[in-house]
């Protein structure tokens, strides 16, 4: 309910914003007007967005337009109390493969340079740069020998 007031608060004030995630799988949000995607018509599972396999409660995910978000946080300070309101940021790190897969696209290279860059990098869940240097050869021999090839 808490989420629903928060939406109608942004819609009824010009505020862009969306529901994302496993929440358009529920009939629950999509009745209090927090997803505008109707799951029986297009066969969205429930089971996404409650499921009792599932480590971690449900949660619903509302992106608001970024110049109108004080706004919102304003109107819950106001409505529910300074005391009760809280921010949070999470930080999210990407593997080694993934950054080698994204910065060779950014630099300009092929979809398949960048991914026979990032199989020389071994799996590893730990994996940095630094270390896929150490421990793959073929990586260091392409680092020391290749020339970047962007464009």
């Amino acid at each position: 309910m808490i989420v629903a007031d928060l939406v109608q608060f942004g819609r009824s004030h010009g505020i862009a914003c969306v529901a994302r995630g496993s929440a358009a799988g529920s009939i629950v949000t999509y009745l209090l007007e927090i997803a505008n995607v109707d799951p029986i018509r297009y066969g969205l599972l429930f089971e996404r967005f409650l499921n009792p396999e599932r480590v971690n409660p449900p949660d619903i995910d509302i992106d608001f337009a970024d110049d109108r978000r004080a706004d919102v946080i304003e109107y819950v300070r106001q409505k529910y109390g300074r005391d009760a309101v809280a921010q949070i940021i999470t930080f999210g790190t990407m593997g080694a493969k993934s950054v080698v897969r994204d910065v060779g696209r950014v630099m300009g290279l092929s979809y398949g340079e960048c991914d026979r860059l990032a199989k020389m990098i071994p799996f590893d869940l730990k994996m940095t740069l630094a270390k896929a240097l150490k421990v793959s050869p073929e990586l260091k021999q392409a680092y020391e020998s290749e020339e970047s090839r962007a464009s």
